[in-house]
């Protein structure tokens, strides 16, 4: 049965660099659960690895898509189970890399999303409704028919809250089965406010970057504000910004302080993931160590 190893953790807590020198290391292969990642031209809001910080590492699933096109959960999945097994039929270990817990839950738990058809007549209310009454009142609407699968998807995922909400009118069902090969899941902790420390200054790092002028140029290039990955940390703050919505400054105040609220919910997240061991950042040998034990295991 193939072998896969997952590297979890909230943004900023060091997964990359630890990921690249357990490749290195065990003859690995980076796949990347990153929901922003996969669009191209969305590098410096994301974090993404340059060529030079890959190190010859190979690394997959970033600038699979380009921002007009739509990705989602089930994409992900079918794409990282076939990456998972090239990989491993190469005689390298998958090693998934990521902070999008839904990413690396519906793969680990193989979660169906239903293949249900788009109805854009449906989207198009629910979106009339999110902006005239807010998200709550379409997450109410979830709420209404199925109390389980909305206490699920946060008010303020509406997209996630209409496509629940798609899949539920259109008879689909969210059901789940065992992933179909062996992992080693690692979440990386580390002291809370040492974290949001470290991400004040990503932060600081990404504007230095040219952050501003890489959402500029998104925009000039016909890149809509409203495509899936400008909804994302960083960009929508910049975007309304450059709207005139706000300041620069206290755009990145924002992206600072949504960053750390992401980071929390990560943490909170990672808790409901199945058979997950947490690591502290000081203590990364121990995921050597047992990796180390998990490839030489034979079954």
């Amino acid at each position: 049965m193939d072998k896969a190893v997952f590297l979890l953790g909230p943004t900023g807590v060091g997964k990359s660099e630890l990921a690249i020198s357990l490749a290195k290391k065990f003859d690995g292969e980076i796949i990347s659960a990153d929901s922003v990642a996969v669009y191209k031209g969305f590098d410096i809001g994301s974090a993404k690895p340059s060529k030079s910080q890959m190190q010859g590492v190979k690394h997959h699933m970033i600038d699979v898509c380009t921002p007009s096109q739509r990705f989602t959960v089930q994409d992900f999945v079918l794409q990282t189970r076939g990456l998972i097994s090239q990989i491993c039929s190469r005689g390298h270990l998958p090693i998934v890399v990521g902070g999008t817990g839904l990413y690396v839950k519906a793969l680990l738990c193989g979660f169906n999303f239903g293949d249900t058809d788009i109805d854009q007549d449906l989207r198009q209310q629910l979106d009339l409704l999110a902006q005239q009454e807010g998200a709550l009142a379409v997450w109410k609407r979830l709420e209404a028919l199925d109390k389980q699968k909305a206490q699920q998807i946060p008010v303020g995922n509406v997209k996630r809250v209409i496509r629940a909400i798609e899949v539920l009118k259109s008879g689909g069902k969210t059901t789940s089965k065992p992933c179909d090969f062996q992992y080693r899941a690692f979440a990386i902790s580390m002291d809370r406010q040492l974290l949001y420390q470290r991400i004040n200054q990503r932060v600081d790092v990404m504007v230095q970057n040219g952050l501003v002028d890489e959402v500029k140029g998104l925009l000039s290039q016909g890149v809509s504000h409203q495509c899936q990955p400008m909804q994302a940390i960083g960009y929508k703050e910049v975007v309304a910004a450059l709207d005139g919505k706000t300041t620069l400054p206290d755009a990145i105040t924002l992206i600072k302080q949504h960053s750390r609220n992401y980071a929390k919910r990560q943490f909170t997240y990672l808790r409901t993931m199945p058979q997950v061991t947490l690591v502290d950042w000081q203590n990364a040998a121990v995921v050597e160590e047992e990796i180390q034990k998990f490839v030489g295991e034979t079954k």
